[in-house]
């Protein structure tokens, strides 16, 4: 897989020469296309790129499934499919994806169990969050006879929140400080001219 350049010798002095590139998708690390308002489905053509190390669709209006050959993206260290509108489950293939480090696959419309295998289970449930019809480990214990979870993904709301008293203190004190601290600097200032 190369490359290949060649520069075209220009008739005129102190001109640019012309460059012809015969570019090959292999030789890429990685795509970034997040936040590009690309739409359609993921082609199936990008998973034959095996030496990819990172792709990024995130932040896009991307609709259909996750293709099921994404599992032969076996080089993948970070996948982020995060906020489209991609539907269906999870390839049971990504779970065999043994480099992946980093996995967001949050807010779309992905439903059933995540494909058991150490791989995906290992993620936080932050990466899956924002697809209601999702379920199984990290997201909860089990999930129910119909696929779905057998209780509902705990809430921040419904967790007590004790960080809101110290954060009532630090909006409390604030003020205060900044009184203190400026006739502080005032009375010195006073007494200075004194």
């Amino acid at each position: 897989m190369f490359v290949f350049v060649s520069v075209l010798p220009s008739p005129e002095p102190f001109t640019d020469a012309l460059y012809e590139y015969e570019n090959n998708l292999g030789l890429l690390a990685g795509i970034d296309l997040s936040s590009n308002k690309l739409s359609g489905g993921i082609p199936e053509e990008l998973t034959s790129l095996h030496g990819f190390r990172f792709l990024n669709l995130s932040h896009n209006h991307l609709q259909g499934k996750i293709p099921v050959k994404i599992g032969d993206m076996t080089s993948l260290e970070s996948l982020d499919l995060s906020i489209n509108r991609l539907s269906g489950v999870i390839p049971q293939c990504m779970a065999t994806m043994s480099f992946l480090s980093h996995l967001n696959l949050s807010y779309n419309n992905l439903s059933g169990e995540i494909p058991s295998g150490t791989q995906l289970r290992g993620f936080s449930p932050f990466n899956f969050i924002g697809n209601p019809e999702l379920c199984g480990a990290p997201l909860t214990d089990d999930s129910g006879e119909d696929g779905k979870p057998k209780s509902p993904i705990p809430d921040s709301d419904d967790t007590e929140d004790n960080g809101w008293i110290d954060m009532k203190w630090f909006y409390l004190g604030t003020p205060w400080g900044f009184v203190a601290g400026f006739w502080a600097i005032m009375a010195t200032l006073a007494f200075k001219r004194a």
